[in-house]
């Protein structure tokens, strides 16, 4: 069977994940192979697609910052569309809000697995998107650069990411100095990768017009705008 899947077989095999992680947080014992034979009775494709199908739900797992079901290391080549097609089954499932960054952060893993990332041009005037919040459209390229320029030191204190996420990744934030809400742009001339400290700093406080002339002086392809 070479057919892509419906959403009734993606649904199906997120939920039967699921089963098994609820299992495992219980710790009862569970067979990860019989799971795979029913799915594969069911509508007949391989069970070994199957178990590379929840790799993928495990690595949407990592983007949530959840562990993922043991013997199910985390396969990362998983497209924005289906990414985002399992964390809707896994929203509805657990009956919870979807995490809307589930495909742009795709998109930027994406991106810092490549070798080489061509410059990117971002955006001058990013999108609003609206639901209960307001979200801008952010480009992943913008974001992946910058977080590879900062190399897993924080942009304003030099000071090493405070760990390393569960995709690997040292964890630093993207912020834009002068933010999408006052006109700024969603380019790296606007963007600086730091540490959750000093994001907060940034945001909330009463130096933080220092710390942003800091951040020009130090980081060369910032552009004041």
């Amino acid at each position: 069977m070479n057919e892509g899947w419906s959403d009734k077989e993606l649904n199906e095999t997120v939920a039967v994940y699921l089963e098994m992680y609820t299992q495992q947080q219980h710790k009862q014992k569970f067979n990860k192979k019989s799971y795979y034979r029913n799915l594969s009775e069911l509508f007949g494709r391989s069970e070994k697609a199957y178990e590379y199908r929840m790799q993928n739900i495990s690595y949407i797992f990592t983007l949530l910052g959840r562990d993922w079901v043991t013997g199910l290391k985390p396969a990362k080549n998983v497209g924005r569309r289906i990414g985002e097609k399992i964390e809707i089954c896994l929203a509805e499932l657990e009956k919870r809000p979807i995490s809307e960054s589930i495909g742009f952060d795709i998109e930027v893993e994406e991106y810092q697995r490549k070798k080489v990332i061509k410059r990117p041009e971002g955006t001058g005037e990013p999108k609003a998107k609206y639901s209960n919040v307001v979200l801008y459209e952010r480009s992943a390229q913008v974001k992946a650069w910058v977080l590879r320029r900062a190399s897993g030191l924080c942009e304003l204190c030099k000071s090493d990411a405070p760990f390393i996420t569960t995709c690997g990744q040292p964890y630093l934030e993207v912020h834009h100095v002068k933010r999408l809400s006052d006109g700024g742009s969603d380019t790296i001339k606007n963007c600086v990768a730091v540490c959750p400290n000093c994001h907060r700093l940034l945001h909330y406080s009463v130096g933080k017009e220092e710390a942003i002339e800091s951040l020009y002086q130090n980081v060369n392809e910032l552009v004041r705008e």
